[in-house]
C-alpha cells in the first residue's frame, strides 16, 4: 500500500470517528475530485464496489490495464523468439550462455504468468463493477452501459489500424532483439564463460525491474519468494550447465584427438594393409621369373611402405569405432589409389658385330688348289625386347587428401595425426611413424674424410637437402624423398658418373658389391632390414664414418647407427660398382 492510500485511509477514519458520516465514503463525498479519483483507485485495489466511476474513467482504467497486459505478452514473445534464435543459430558453440538463458526463459514464463493473474482480477473487478452499474437501473448504471458501449465501438473501428500499427511494432522489435542477441553471441564467442553469465543475469535483473517495482509494494513477501526462486534457478542452471561443459568440452577434445577404434581392431587394419604391401613387393621381386625372355629389365621402382598413423587417422575420420571387416572396401581403394605398377615391353631394333665364317679357295706354287675356312665379323640388325617396371607411391597423404573429405574432416586428420590418436604405442618401432628432427643436424664430417673426391661429391649433393621431410616415393628435389629416392639421387647427381636410375633400397643393393663391416668406407652403403615388412633391404642410407649415416628418415638427417633400434636391423654395408 502506497502511502498516499495509507494517508487516505486514516483520513478516512478520522472522519468516521468524528462522526461526518455514518458509513464508508464515496469518492463523491470527499473534499475535491483528486481525492475522488484516488479513493476509486484504493476500492478497485481491494475489490470494493465502485459506485462513483465515471464511464470515461473506465474506459480509461480499460485501456491503461489492456496496454499493460498487452506490453508484457508482447515482450515474453519476443524474448522466446530470440532465445529460439539464439539457440539453434549457436547450438554447438556456448552452452554455458545457451543454460542461461533457459533460466531466464523460465523466469519470463513465470514473471508473466503471475502478471497475468495479477490484471485478470483487477480487470475482473472492474468488468464486475461495470454489472453492478447496469444492473442498478439508475441513471449512473445506464450512463456507465452506453460508455461501455462506446468502448467497445471505439476499440472496433480502431482494431484494424491498431492491429497493423502493432505488427509493425513487433517485427521491428523482434528484428531489434534478434540483432542484439547475434552481436552479443558474436562479441562473446571466445569471451569467458563468467562473462557470459554476468551479462545474461544483468539482462534477466533488468527485465525483473519493472516487475518487482510495481509488485513489491502490493505483495512484498511474495515477490521476495519469487525472486529468490528465479534467482536460485538461474544460478544452479548456469552452474550445472557449466559444469556440464566443462566436462563435455574436456570429453569432446578427447573424442577429437584419440582414434576411437579398438586397439586391436587398428592394428589389424594396419596388418591387412601391410599383408597388401607384401605381397606387391613379392610381385616386383618375382618379376624376372613370372616375365622370362626379356634382354633387359629395367625396374623404376619406388619404396613400399606407409605412415600407419596416417592410415589410423583417416580410418577414424570416415568410420569412427571401425571394425577390421568393416573397413576392408576402403583399404583396397587406398591401396589402389597409392601404388601403380606398371610393366611395359619395349622392342628396340639395334646392331650388333657378329663373327661369321666364310671358305674360299686357295691357290699354291705348284699349281695345285685348296679349300680353307677363315672368320669374319659383319654389323647386324636385331631385336633387343626390354621389360620397363614402375611402380609409383602416391603416399598414403596424398591419396586422403584426395579423398574429397569435408573441411570439418581433413581438420580432424589433422588432429590426429599431431596426436597420433594419443595411441603413440601402436606404431612406435616403425621409423616412418612419426617425425625425427635427428640429433645431428649440424654433424661436421672430420676434415680427412673429405679428402676423398668422390665421397665429398656425395656428401656437397646430399647436404644441400638436410631437413627436407619424408615423402614416400619421392625421387627428387621437387617431390621430395623418400630413403631409396634420396640415395639414388645423391648418386646420380654426384658428378662421379654414376648412374643407378631410380631404384628401391633393394634395388639399390643389386648396385653394390657386399663388403664387410671392417672393410666399410665413406661413400659406401649401409643397408637395413625389416624397418617394415618386406624381404630384403627395407632402408638404404649413405655411410660416412665414425659409425654416422647420412640418410632420409624423417627429415633428412645425420644419425648414429650405433643404436639398439638401428644395430637390431642392420643388414650390410655395400660398395658402388664402377
Amino acid at each position: 500500500m502506497s502511502l498516499e492510500e495509507e494517508k487516505f485511509h486514516r483520513e478516512q477514519k478520522k472522519m468516521r470517528s468524528a462522526g461526518r458520516y455514518d458509513k464508508a465514503s464515496s469518492g463523491g463525498k470527499l473534499k475535491n475530485e483528486t481525492s475522488a479519483r484516488k479513493a476509486v483507485r484504493g476500492k478497485i485495489r481491494y475489490g470494493k464496489f465502485v459506485s462513483e466511476m465515471t464511464p470515461e474513467e473506465i474506459k480509461a482504467f480499460r485501456k491503461k490495464l489492456t496496454s499493460s497486459r498487452n506490453q508484457v505478452r508482447r515482450s515474453h514473445d519476443i524474448k522466446r523468439a530470440v532465445y529460439g534464435k539464439g539457440a539453434n543459430e549457436n547450438e554447438d558453440q556456448n552452452v554455458g550462455t545457451k543454460a542461461t538463458d533457459k533460466g531466464a526463459e523460465l523466469a519470463d514464463d513465470t514473471i508473466y504468468a503471475v502478471q497475468r493473474h495479477h490484471y485478470s482480477k483487477r480487470i475482473k473487478q472492474v468488468k464486475s463493477a461495470e454489472e453492478e452499474y447496469s444492473g442498478s437501473g439508475g441513471k449512473l448504471g445506464r450512463n456507465a452501459h452506453a460508455a461501455n458501449e462506446r468502448v467497445g465501438q471505439d476499440a472496433g473501428d480502431a482494431g484494424e489500424t491498431s492491429k497493423m500499427i502493432q505488427k509493425n511494432r513487433m517485427k521491428k522489435e523482434f528484428q531489434s532483439a534478434a540483432n542484439k542477441i547475434e552481436t552479443a553471441e558474436n562479441a562473446n564467442r571466445f569471451g569467458s564463460i563468467s562473462k557470459k553469465f554476468t551479462d545474461k543475469a544483468e539482462d534477466l535483473m533488468g527485465r525483473f525491474g519493472e516487475f518487482i517495482s510495481e509488485t513489491l509494494a502490493e505483495h512484498p513477501l511474495a515477490a521476495v519468494v519469487i525472486i529468490s526462486f528465479l534467482l536460485l534457478i538461474l544460478i544452479l542452471s548456469a552452474s550445472l550447465s557449466s559444469c556440464g561443459m566443462i566436462g563435455g568440452g574436456a570429453e569432446n577434445t578427447m573424442v577429437a584427438t584419440s582414434y576411437t577404434a579398438d586397439d586391436d581392431q587398428i592394428l589389424a587394419a594396419e596388418a591387412d594393409y601391410k599383408e597388401k604391401e607384401k605381397e606387391l613387393q613379392e610381385k616386383v621381386d618375382n618379376i624376372k621369373n613370372e616375365h622370362p625372355g626379356y634382354d633387359e629389365y629395367q625396374l623404376n621402382m619406388a619404396e613400399i611402405n606407409h605412415n600407419p598413423y596416417q592410415l589410423a587417422a583417416v580410418l577414424t575420420v570416415l568410420y569412427e569405432n571401425y571394425t577390421e571387416e568393416e573397413v576392408q572396401d576402403k583399404l583396397q581403394e587406398l591401396f589402389e589409389a597409392q601404388y601403380e605398377l606398371t610393366m611395359q615391353p619395349v622392342t628396340e631394333i639395334r646392331t650388333r658385330t657378329e663373327e661369321r665364317t666364310g671358305h674360299r679357295t686357295v691357290h699354291h706354287s705348284d699349281g695345285t688348289t685348296s679349300q680353307e675356312s677363315y672368320t669374319y665379323e659383319v654389323e647386324v640388325e636385331y631385336e633387343y625386347h626390354i621389360l620397363k617396371c614402375t611402380l609409383t607411391n602416391a603416399t598414403m597423404d596424398a591419396v586422403i587428401r584426395s579423398l574429397g573429405l569435408t573441411d570439418n574432416q581433413m581438420e580432424r586428420y589433422e588432429i590426429l595425426l599431431k596426436t597420433q590418436g594419443n595411441k603413440p604405442y601402436l606404431f612406435g618401432d616403425d621409423i616412418y611413424a612419426k617425425p625425427d628432427a635427428g640429433d645431428y643436424q649440424d654433424y661436421d664430417i672430420p676434415a680427412e674424410e673429405l679428402t676423398d673426391t668422390q665421397f665429398a661429391n656425395m656428401i656437397a649433393e646430399g647436404e644441400k637437402y638436410l631437413g627436407m621431410e619424408y615423402v614416400w616415393g619421392g625421387s627428387s628435389p621437387s617431390s621430395g624423398f623418400d630413403c631409396s629416392g634420396f640415395v639414388s639421387w645423391v648418386i646420380n647427381h654426384s658428378g662421379n658418373g654414376w648412374n643407378v636410375g631410380r631404384q628401391s633400397a633393394n634395388g639399390l643393393l643389386g648396385c653394390c658389391t657386399k663388403i664387410p663391416e671392417s672393410e666399410a668406407k665413406p661413400g659406401d652403403l649401409v643397408f637395413f632390414q625389416g624397418t617394415y615388412d618386406t624381404s630384403g633391404a627395407s632402408h638404404v642410407a649413405i655411410y660416412v664414418g665414425n659409425g654416422m649415416i647420412l640418410h632420409c628418415g624423417n627429415p633428412i638427417q645425420y644419425t648414429s647407427i650405433n643404436t639398439n633400434y638401428w644395430q637390431s636391423h642392420m643388414l650390410c654395408y655395400g660398395r658402388i660398382n664402377d
